[in-house]
């Protein structure tokens, strides 16, 4: 009996049994809430250390700002809130007795991050002001799916005021390549298009949103991570103005940016197969797991030998020698949560002085000495690495067509991405595309990259697809 629904018979129902047979999350108590199992979590963090030390790199700093944020403060973001009020959770009591003024808990903080930026920022030489915090954010979700959208979930979010536009938009766009893409290529071995959020699809409040946009095993697109330019809107509505060298006082130019938890639901359904989740070495909480076949004195202690010596190779790794359990269903445990590579240690290979090294990426099987796997083992690790980003542009690319037409990306984009000039698209083209349960997902130049210009560039063009 299979352990998981096959992908081609039902790719959300598959999604689901991977969650729940890999012990990743749970549904919570309230509707919409998530519950994060801890190998789930384990995954999160390394997400979270990664990007950290990447957004570090980049000069931000990380601080933490409240859950509750005034209900005044929304309002006197007036586009931001039209964005965000379906969404919103609002507290209308407290200690028992109603509020003189309702708190919103916050779906986003830029709104009580620009009330301190106003407060800390007085000259130009206050600027950059670079801002992170690592945090939870609610917003009523009315079709929840654990990870990809719930009610609350798990974020990094980015502020940061700069003294004049160039400088912001320098900003966001590095944060958009040099932290996001940068570790979604690297470390999540999975491909993304960056470019430009048309008008429609920005971050309310915005003038312009950077995205990066993966493809999952079904075609489908996944937004991965966001980047944006906020001009001077949020500036404008807090006050968050400067001294400049000149001495005149100059409102400030900010960006916000943010990932989530959403990218654990990417890692599953862009890499994940039949038996489950298939994980990158650089990501993997455990790389290596080391399994006695049998639970006999000799073969634990040759499967230990091999455990410590990996120990001492700086390899993430972990034995499983569980009593009562059968080997298959060891194995079966540990190919559900995705674990590079396996070490199989049983009585016959053990006799001639060898072990079983494993790859869960591709099933491939090899026979080496004891004595030589650990020093096998960081070669094959890259291997699974770079064979895992390989097998995910592979999919992307066969299935990103170009075309010349919006009815041909509507065929298209039933299977995977369309890509077609901008032009031929527009606000009404988003409206036919919006009627098949389609969006444009991003805008580039023709060559892949981010496109500094305007919208109205003739050579521009765009993706198209079906997302979640």
């Amino acid at each position: 009996m299979a352990v998981l629904t096959l992908r081609s018979d039902d790719f959300p129902r598959w999604y689901q049994d991977v969650i729940a047979k890999a012990e990743l999350a749970d549904n919570g108590p309230v509707r919409g809430s998530m519950v994060i199992r801890p190998y789930g979590y384990s995954l999160w963090e390394r997400m979270q250390a990664d990007v950290d030390a990447r957004i570090k790199a980049a000069g931000a700093v990380n601080a933490y700002f409240p859950l509750f944020i005034p209900e005044s403060y929304l309002r006197r973001e007036a586009e931001h809130v039209e964005g965000f009020s379906p969404e919103l959770a609002v507290v209308t009591h407290g200690g028992g007795k109603e509020l003189e003024e309702p708190v919103v808990v916050r779906p986003t903080s830029e709104t009580v991050i620009g009330e301190y930026m106003a407060k800390w920022t007085q000259s130009y030489r206050d600027l950059p002001l670079l801002l992170n915090q690592w945090a939870n954010v609610v917003r009523w979700e009315l079709r929840p799916r654990l990870f990809l959208r719930t009610s609350e979930f798990l974020w990094q979010e980015g502020h940061t005021a700069h003294a004049d536009q160039a400088d912001a938009a320098a900003y966001a766009r590095r944060i958009a390549l040099e932290v996001y893409q940068d570790f979604m290529v690297s470390v999540l071995a999975m491909p993304v298009f960056v470019g430009r959020k048309t008008r429609k699809e920005r971050f309310a409040g915005a003038i312009n949103t950077l995205t990066c946009e993966g493809m999952m095993g079904d075609g489908k697109a996944l937004q991965m991570a966001t980047s944006h330019e906020l001009g001077q809107n949020f500036a404008r509505a807090f006050d968050i103005d400067y001294l400049g060298a000149d001495g005149a006082r100059h409102l400030a130019w900010t960006t916000s940016w943010g990932s989530s938890t959403r990218m654990v639901g990417g890692l599953i359904m862009a890499h994940g197969d039949d038996a489950g989740l298939r994980v990158p070495p650089r990501l993997a909480p455990t790389q290596v797991v080391v399994l006695p076949v049998r639970d006999d004195e000799k073969v634990v202690a040759a499967a230990t030998q091999v455990l410590d010596a990996l120990k001492a190779a700086g390899v993430r790794v972990a034995l499983d020698a569980r009593p009562g359990l059968s080997f298959g269903r060891r194995v079966t445990d540990w190919e559900l949560k995705g674990v590079p590579v396996r070490v199989e240690a049983g009585p016959r290979d053990l006799a001639v002085g060898n072990v079983t090294l494993a790859r869960r990426d591709t099933g491939e099987k090899v026979t080496v000495p004891l004595a030589e796997a650990a020093a096998r083992v960081p070669a094959l690790l890259d291997d699974v690495q770079s064979g895992l980003y390989q097998q995910a542009l592979a999919l992307r690319d066969s299935r990103t067509a170009d075309v010349t037409s919006l009815a041909d990306a509507i065929e298209a984009a039933a299977t995977g991405f369309a890509r077609l000039p901008w032009r031929l698209v527009g606000d009404e083209g988003e409206a036919r595309l919006a009627a098949e349960s389609l969006t444009v997902r991003c805008i580039q130049n023709p060559d892949g990259t981010y496109p500094t210009g305007t919208d109205d560039i003739d050579d521009l063009v765009c993706l198209v697809a079906r997302a979640y």
